[in-house]
């Protein structure tokens, strides 16, 4: 039930319909603390209206309000403040939750429409480092959210398996490489050469201009470096998905920028067709001044293309494939005015479906303060983060519960899910530094503080033979008041995070469900058996249920013991 509207409607009727349901609705705030109420409405914004103080108009409004569906309504200074029936609020939420279980807070506001979600896409021939993490799981979380609300995501791994660090690479392969050293550690050799060839041609600038005719090879299909493109493809694929199965994550397609090869004409010739494109200096462009953008690159002088260029065919690709209601791109915030740049393009060229295409993008993160980077070397590897996060859950885990069965797969769990969760905690825009030990504890605002509550919670409920039905769940307990209103909103958290692409928004819902049922655990006794153990019951399978699904949207999974 909406209970927002409820008040809204109650001052709606006690001020004789003077102001419309909408407007007032738009007022409506909630407290800092249930104290002062659970909606309050400012009567000041009527002092003009109504010529009367604000105090006096409160006074007013609490005399002719209906307070039939309420513990009680109160004037507080400006303030009408506005207390639920806390039976009838208990019964309604607790049995909404127990009833609709994993389903509670679907919604069908997507309309079946299909979303590509541009993710992850890492560069062939280099290791996932933590930089990826970022994009994958962000996306993966949006993917999950958007599901949630009736839309079909469509995971999409645009590899980064083309462009001038090719020629780079393979120049490098040339000069210093074996095919033997590659079989044996592939991406750590590969790595390796890439790293070299920026150290060389800082001395030796040559090597760039090696670099652009081996690039320039592979576009025009020369078979040496198609082939060596081809294997360094195939050994950095094998090695993404063995951490993406760590991260419990999957993908409709891995179409990269090399699928995008034989469709860039098209678009060039579109662009030619509606006199679009303009030479300067030797290349080809697209004028962007009307947008207040710098012109887009379509073609070098040398004839090679760009990203934006494969961009443009892979936009237009997509939307004929899924005829997408949505397609977003989860991408750094340096990026931010390309894909301006590629929105704006295709605008000019006459695809107004451009509007629905939206950059989703994130701040960096950092180690000790330092930016990461392939280039000068300073990279941190993804797979060994993961691991050493499992080997810090499984300390713990033994610790604290040394018989638990299962240890080897909870660690796992609660590993994986410390580093997903720490990041998505974070507003996607702000850039944080990380530091492992703070990631994987078991208190403080974690995963596994929230896994862990949603354990304790299992626990409970494993400790009683009392069968939770549906019946008598009017909780009369006021210590339980802040968990039922956190449980009552979760539905309307799921639209707003949707709404803003913001998957922290679900993080801290998980983190401020975890807090207030501890606080109410601690201060109540669940397990005694009176009239209330019931409904007690069913706060504790509502919250275990909520923060599951919680969890599960960020992509973490949720133990049932820990």
């Amino acid at each position: 039930m909406d209970y927002k509207k409820q008040v809204a409607q109650s001052i709606v009727s006690a001020l004789d319909g003077q102001l419309e349901e909408q407007v007032v609705y738009e007022k409506v705030e909630v407290p800092k603390t249930s104290k002062m109420g659970d909606f309050a409405f400012p009567a000041f914004i009527l002092a003009k209206t109504l010529h009367k103080a604000p105090q006096m108009i409160a006074a007013d409004l609490v005399k002719n309000i209906n307070q039939e569906n309420y513990e009680k309504v109160e004037a507080a200074g400006p303030y009408v403040n506005f207390f639920l029936d806390k039976s009838k609020f208990s019964l309604e939420t607790l049995q909404t939750v127990l009833t609709e279980k994993d389903h509670f807070g679907d919604a069908t506001v997507g309309n079946n429409g299909k979303v590509p979600i541009d993710m992850s896409s890492p560069n062939i021939a280099k290791p996932i480092s933590m930089g990826h993490l970022r994009s994958t799981v962000i996306g993966n979380a949006l993917a999950n959210l958007l599901a949630k609300t009736g839309y079909q995501p469509v995971k999409i791994n645009h590899l980064g398996d083309w462009g001038t660090q090719f020629g780079k690479l393979i120049e490098a392969y040339k000069l210093w490489g074996s095919e033997e050293a590659v079989k044996a550690d592939p991406i750590n050799k590969l790595l390796e050469y890439y790293v070299r060839f920026h150290k060389e041609d800082k001395e030796h600038p040559e090597l760039d201009d090696e670099a652009r005719k081996w690039f320039k090879k592979l576009e025009d299909g020369d078979e040496e470096a198609t082939k060596l493109w081809q294997w360094f493809r195939s050994v950095s694929l094998d090695s993404f998905k063995h951490i993406y199965d760590k991260l419990g994550i999957t993908f409709d397609s891995y179409k990269g920028e090399a699928f995008y090869n034989d469709k860039m004409d098209e678009v060039v010739q579109i662009l030619e067709d509606k006199h679009l494109l303009k030479e300067s200096q030797g290349a080809e462009i697209v004028d962007l001044d009307k947008y207040n953008l710098n012109p887009a690159l379509i073609k070098k002088t040398d004839g090679a293309t760009l990203y934006i260029t494969r961009d443009l065919a892979a936009a237009i690709y997509r939307k004929r494939t899924y005829d997408f209601s949505q397609s977003l791109y989860v991408v750094g915030a340096e990026q931010i005015n390309h894909f301006k740049q590629l929105k704006a393009v295709l605008k000019e060229m006459g695809f107004d479906w451009s509007d629905d295409i939206h950059h989703i993008p994130f701040g960096l993160i950092t180690l000790n303060g330092k930016k990461l980077s392939t280039r000068s070397g300073r990279v941190v590897l993804l797979d060994k983060v993961l691991d050493d996060a499992i080997d810090l859950a499984k300390q713990q885990i033994q610790a604290k519960n040394p018989d638990l069965a299962n240890a080897d797969e909870v660690a796992h769990e609660v590993g994986v899910g410390a580093v997903i969760f720490h990041d998505l905690k974070n507003e996607r825009m702000n850039s944080f530094d990380f530091d492992l030990n703070e990631v994987v504890r078991f208190e403080g605002e974690t995963g596994p503080y929230v896994q862990y509550t949603r354990a304790r919670a299992e626990s409970i409920l494993r400790k009683t033979d009392h069968q939770v039905t549906v019946d008598g769940l009017k909780l009369a307990d006021p210590n339980a008041w802040d968990t039922l209103k956190q449980l009552q909103n979760f539905p309307d958290t799921i639209l707003r995070a949707v709404k803003e692409y913001e998957p922290s928004i679900i993080a801290k819902y998980s983190l401020h469900l975890a807090k207030s049922f501890n606080q109410y655990y601690a201060n109540s006794k669940v397990l005694v058996k009176d009239d209330q153990l019931n409904a007690r019951l069913a706060l504790v399978k509502s919250v275990s249920i909520v923060l599951k699904s919680s969890l599960n949207l960020l992509g973490v999974q949720s133990p049932e013991e820990m």
